[in-house]
């Protein structure tokens, strides 16, 4: 009987987990590569703050902002200001996901 139920428990458990939906999707940057700005979309589940956050590809934060966002598609504009021509890596994070992709400045 308790096996049953510890089963039952494990079942329900990793069933409610992976059937979750993605708080965070659809991160890109258009255009890319760029060379003075971009437009960075994502859809997120619900109103929530982020942390929209860009690295350089040695792992230095070189810009980072606290953002509150709506529920759906959500735009960002960012301007590259000083930073140099290269590679670098942006991420939107909140408390349950992180999404991080790539963009080039020309």
């Amino acid at each position: 009987m308790v096996k049953k139920l510890l089963y039952t428990f494990f079942l329900l458990v990793g069933l409610s987990v992976f059937g979750q939906s993605k708080p965070l999707t659809n991160l890109s940057a258009s255009p890319n590569p760029f060379k003075n700005q971009t437009t960075i979309s994502f859809i997120n589940e619900d109103a929530s703050p982020v942390i929209f956050s860009v690295q350089n590809v040695l792992g230095k934060i070189v810009f980072q902002e606290k953002m509150y966002t709506r529920r759906g598609r959500n735009n960002i504009i960012f301007y590259k200001n000083n930073l140099n021509k290269g590679v670098y890596l942006y991420s939107i994070q909140k408390q349950s996901a992180v999404l991080t992709k790539r963009f080039v400045i020309q």
